[in-house]
């Protein structure tokens, strides 16, 4: 990890650099992709499932049997952690239910807001070297809490054509309705345009590599939303001498394993801790069977020695972090001011880890610094607020006058007639 020692503001730019490519960069294979996609459908996400996946399928959807195959794959240990995760996950995102708010804003005047679900989402799980099945608990479980009708998931599959029993087990389990073995650039065209197996939906969510966050962010084109950005994984620990070395460290190589162009930060006022971190990494990265990944992220990575909390704190809000730890005694002070961060985990027992997989909160959360403009997902992600209104004949008449003087001052009669003409019924 490169060493920072009292870096100066005006160096924070380039000290808190991410290890991406400008959209620019992979922009054009996007849309070259996409148009092939609208334009031919499956035989098009055949021939780059085929290319870029090295397997030649001749159905997209899994089938029952597959799901029941996978589901006896998986040990029962696995399903019981898996249950554990889920009812957590539940638990959480039922809480943030909320119920209709009404309010009669003058006499006569009712106006209240309620939630519906949105009809059709999708989902891209990432597959390859890590299959994140738990991200499927992560999007399918509040999906279904919020009520929506169909709920589409795209992984890539493996050379023989399968998926990762554990993602094929985890969607049945939380109510997926359709499964796909597609992946990469291909599914979010499939999932934006709609294919003669793959259903167009109206919000796409999950992590992905660099080109699957600039096809999620291309699909906006296409009156798709989606959930945010998310790219590359990324951490930040805040940490003074009252933190566990050893601790840190697992938790920065918690996420440098996640991929090659993740990154992973230390911001510390101690200069023995991060010397004692630093040593941390290098001790236990030996042991990590993907010490290789690991080994490329800590390239891209930092350990920040600042002056003090404030400095600190100043330093993580401008880099507004996806996942951040805090490890200091002055708990309190960041807690307090944090302002950018996806996720916040508090303390030396409570490892970024917990949030992955079962703690309960959403794993699926802004990178790139977008914690600065967006939330992580959460029940209302999969919901659209509707208002509505009720106005009686006391109501258009205590409101109608300003109706119409403003729609007046605005140059528009219509606006105005519309109410002018219901006040003079009642005369």
């Amino acid at each position: 990890m490169q060493r920072i020692n009292y870096p100066q503001q005006k160096e924070w730019e380039e000290v808190l650099k991410r290890p991406t490519q400008t959209v620019s960069d992979i922009e054009e294979i996007v849309n070259s992709i996409f148009k092939e996609v609208q334009a031919d459908g499956d035989t098009v996400i055949k021939k780059y499932t085929a290319q870029f996946d090295k397997v030649t399928l001749n159905s997209l959807l899994v089938t029952d049997t597959e799901i029941e195959q996978a589901t006896n794959a998986v040990s029962d240990a696995l399903k019981q952690a898996i249950t554990l995760a889920k009812s957590n996950i539940e638990k959480f995102h039922a809480a943030q239910k909320t119920l209709k708010i009404e309010v009669e804003t003058l006499p006569g005047v009712a106006c209240w807001q309620e939630k519906r679900p949105i009809q059709k989402v999708g989902l891209y799980i990432p597959g390859g070297t890590a299959p994140l099945f738990s991200t499927i608990l992560m999007l399918a479980i509040p999906a279904k809490l919020a009520g929506c009708k169909e709920v589409v998931l795209c992984s890539p599959p493996d050379k023989n054509g399968k998926i990762n029993p554990a993602i094929l087990y985890a969607a049945q389990l939380c109510g997926v309705t359709q499964i796909f073995k597609v992946g990469g650039i291909q599914a979010i065209a499939g999932m934006t345009f709609g294919t003669e197996s793959i259903p167009k939906v109206y919000k796409i969510f999950g992590p992905g590599n660099q080109y699957v966050t600039v096809a999620k962010q291309l699909a906006t084109k296409y009156n798709v939303a989606i959930d945010m950005p998310a790219g590359p994984s990324e951490l930040l620990v805040a940490a003074d001498d009252t933190a566990n070395p050893a601790f840190v460290a697992s938790d920065l190589l918690s996420q440098a394993e996640h991929g090659v162009d993740s990154q992973v930060i230390l911001v510390s006022t101690s200069e023995n801790t991060i010397d004692a971190v630093e040593t941390e990494i290098e001790n236990q990265i030996q042991q990590l069977p993907r010490k290789d990944i690991a080994r490329k992220s800590i390239g891209n990575s930092r350990l920040i020695l600042v002056r003090d909390d404030q400095e600190a704190l100043t330093l993580i809000n401008e880099y507004g972090p996806e996942h951040f730890i805090v490890c200091v005694e002055n708990e309190d002070f960041y807690l307090e001011n944090i302002q950018n961060a996806g996720s916040v985990f508090i303390g030396n027992y409570t490892p970024e880890s917990a949030g992955d997989y079962a703690s309960g909160t959403n794993h699926t959360l802004p990178t790139n610094g977008y914690a600065k403009q967006y939330s992580g997902v959460n029940l209302d992600s999969f919901m659209k607020s509707m208002t509505f209104q009720k106005i009686s004949e006391k109501g258009i008449k205590g409101i109608g006058t300003a109706i119409e003087l403003m729609a007046e001052a605005e140059g528009l009669q219509a606006h105005k007639n519309a109410v002018t003409l219901r006040l003079k019924s009642l005369k």
